[in-house]
């Protein structure tokens, strides 16, 4: 599910107090139930979403910085164009810290990725 899945049951809540407002009038077990309706789908959008935060977490892979596409590289934190550049022009590396010991990046640049990182020859 996506944030579009929430803001649906978000927009479904509005229009049952809209609903409300506009029709005759309802009674309150009728309010009630629709109410209870709206209130469930949109606890299942919201665990839906966790749900997929958590799996774009825990699905996070090192970055082959051999074969990584430009924008793979970027999508590193704190990884700029310039930077990116660098890293694929001074391909291939033997040890993830080449990209170090080669001045490719620099120190601190390294040390935000280097967990995130990985060489396969």
């Amino acid at each position: 599910m996506s944030l579009l899945k929430l803001w649906q049951g978000a927009a479904g809540l509005l229009l049952v107090a809209l609903a409300g407002c506009t029709q005759q009038q309802q009674s309150p077990q009728q309010i009630r139930e629709k109410t209870a309706e709206a209130t469930a789908e949109a606890k299942n959008d919201a665990k839906a979403v966790v749900e997929g935060v958590k799996e774009g977490w825990g699905s996070s892979k090192a970055v082959d910085v051999n074969s990584a596409s430009r924008d793979q590289v970027m999508a590193l934190p704190g990884m700029s164009a310039t930077a990116a550049d660098r890293v694929i022009a001074g391909r291939p590396y033997d040890r993830v810290d080449g990209l170090l010991t080669r001045h490719i990046i620099l120190k601190s640049e390294y040390d935000r990725i280097s967990g995130q990182i990985t060489v396969h020859k």
